[in-house]
């Protein structure tokens, strides 16, 4: 496996299609200023969360882990006016990275950050019977992946889509005996989305500037 070529490629899609825009540049460079983990998703993959947003016409949207706010940025240009993205981040100083960077992009007003432990959050908006989202993206600890799904799937609606980021673990989600809690959390969340009644779901094996990976893709029929 040669990952140099896979980020060659990832590079020549992101000069192609003009992907890193200024200002979704100027979020990398404040993620890098203020020393957040550089685990975001790639230029391509933020970009194909868009496409999937657009395509299925979400205007509801919920993100779980917001980081510095680059995917956030993706999803909410993919609601377009009127739409609205909830994104939930437990650190704070996370948070206001976010915060800045989406005032610079002038989409702050289709984003409400809410800070705080996740699992909280989801139970709060499950007991405030929110309206449901039309569309979920998990990108959070990966070891508490397993619990997202029961308060997420109460959020959502038939035809609601739901992707899930890191689902492979540079394959060792294939090891049934890992010790890795982060692996060990992601076999479980996949195992619980193919006995949920009601999912219609598939893994797709990523490579890339990231590594090797894979999205977890579902449709709540």
């Amino acid at each position: 496996m040669d990952e140099s070529l896979w980020s060659k490629v990832d590079a020549y899609a992101t000069d192609l299609f003009g992907l890193l825009d200024p200002v979704l540049a100027s979020v990398v460079s404040r993620s890098e200023e203020e020393d957040l983990p550089a685990i975001q998703v790639s230029e391509c993959q933020g970009k194909f969360l868009e496409i999937l947003v657009r395509g299925c016409r979400a205007k509801r949207v919920l993100e779980v882990g917001t980081l510095g706010g680059f995917s956030t940025i993706f999803l909410a240009r993919g609601v377009g006016p009127g739409g609205t993205v909830v994104t939930l981040e437990l650190e704070p100083r996370h948070a206001a990275v976010a915060r800045e960077s989406l005032r610079e992009s002038g989409l702050e007003h289709r984003v409400e950050v809410r800070e705080g432990d996740a699992h909280e959050s989801l139970s709060r908006m499950v007991t405030e019977g929110v309206e449901p989202f039309d569309f979920v993206f998990i990108d959070a600890e990966k070891s508490g992946y397993p619990r997202y799904l029961d308060p997420v799937l109460r959020l959502s609606r038939p035809g609601t889509m739901l992707v899930a980021d890191n689902v492979v673990r540079r394959g060792e989600v294939v090891d049934a005996g890992s010790d890795d809690p982060d692996v060990r959390g992601i076999r479980e969340f996949n195992a619980r989305v193919a006995a949920a009644p009601g999912l219609e779901a598939t893994i797709l094996q990523t490579v890339g500037t990231k590594g090797h990976d894979g999205l977890l893709i579902a449709v709540l029929t």
